[in-house]
């Protein structure tokens, strides 16, 4: 069987859809896979944010999602952290989750400076990059007197910048920086080759990831049993259960791509702990919630943390941020 995959033209992408490829021919010999490329909005728009475009959603998954749907594609590669929590996908589903790659997000400086040195200084006096709302938020939780400052671009080039000083062009035709410092998925430099630039990795204890961080998802039509038998030798089961209940919990607070939502699940034995934040983008206002629970039931237990996440007043916050 031939199965035509699409993804994102970005180096980390393309790598993780290679990732997928390799996995494939392992599992289902004489399998002919065909990696399609798509230049998405969020990719051909380097300098807005991704709202106008309908959040991360819009800009990085429609126009793939739209191919699979019309039958031009067999399958989508995604990162599952940029696939909407908060609404239905008629007519998909994810045919496979691939062994979660490390799920913490790490500190990237500019030569020169030290860790130590933005510590000390709690931040004062320099810019840290980050287009993520949650990212924000925790930055000025841990660097209180941090500039955070809005910043674009696949991997390498958001490093790249970084090390040329490049201020990030605006949409009004502005621009801010340089940046001194990023915030990025540890998983995503490893993949374009970039590990060697990390600076500091946050434990979860400090900086909770985004539902779905260091999964990628292949999703295919519903009706496609052909191309649903053929993922499912790639699926891995506990990536999937931590999927479903890190989602779980973006489902039940209705988060929309501007919400700065966290969570996080790990599985030890038949337990799975579960781990959910929701904080205001200045930081100020944070709830968080955790418990444990069968390793089995995982939509049960994001369903158990959402709802007290609203019992301690997400909904309040999450609407807040909801843009106007």
């Amino acid at each position: 069987m031939r199965l035509r995959i699409g993804t994102r033209k970005s180096a980390m992408a393309l790598a993780q859809t290679e990732a997928i490829a390799r996995q494939l021919a392992a599992a289902v010999p004489g399998i002919d896979v065909e990696i399609v490329k798509f230049e998405t909005t969020g990719d051909t728009d380097q300098t807005g944010k991704l709202l106008p475009h309908g959040g991360k959603g819009g800009a990085f998954v429609a126009e793939i999602r739209s191919a699979v749907r019309g039958g031009q594609l067999q399958a989508a590669m995604h990162s599952l952290k940029d696939m909407p929590g908060n609404e239905d996908t008629p007519g998909l589903v994810i045919g496979a989750t691939l062994s979660r790659d490390p799920a913490t997000d790490v500190l990237v400086l500019r030569p020169g400076l030290s860790f130590d040195q933005l510590k000390a200084v709690r931040g004062k006096g320099f810019k840290i990059g980050t287009n993520a709302v949650r990212r924000a938020a925790y930055a000025r939780r841990l660097f209180p007197d941090i500039e955070v400052i809005h910043y674009r671009g696949a991997a390498d080039t958001r490093v790249r910048k970084l090390d040329n000083l490049e201020k990030q062009r605006l949409a009004d035709g502005g621009a801010v920086g340089p940046a001194d410092a990023l915030i990025m998925a540890r998983s995503g430099l490893e993949r374009v080759g970039l590990a060697n630039r990390i600076a500091y990795e946050f434990p979860v204890t400090e900086m909770l990831p985004a539902a779905g961080q260091g999964i990628v998802a292949v999703e295919c039509a519903a009706d496609d049993w052909a191309a649903r038998g053929i993922l499912a030798k790639i699926d891995d089961l506990a990536a999937r259960r931590c999927a479903e209940a890190e989602r779980e919990v973006l489902w039940v607070l209705n988060g929309h791509c501007n919400s700065p939502i966290a969570g996080f699940a790990s599985i030890d034995g038949q337990q799975m702990s579960l781990t959910a934040s929701v904080l205001d983008e200045d930081g100020q206002r944070f709830i968080e919630a955790s418990r444990q629970g069968s390793a089995d039931r995982p939509r049960e237990l994001g369903r158990a943390i959402g709802l007290e996440l609203l019992a301690k007043g997400a909904a309040d916050i999450i609407e807040r941020s909801r843009p106007k």
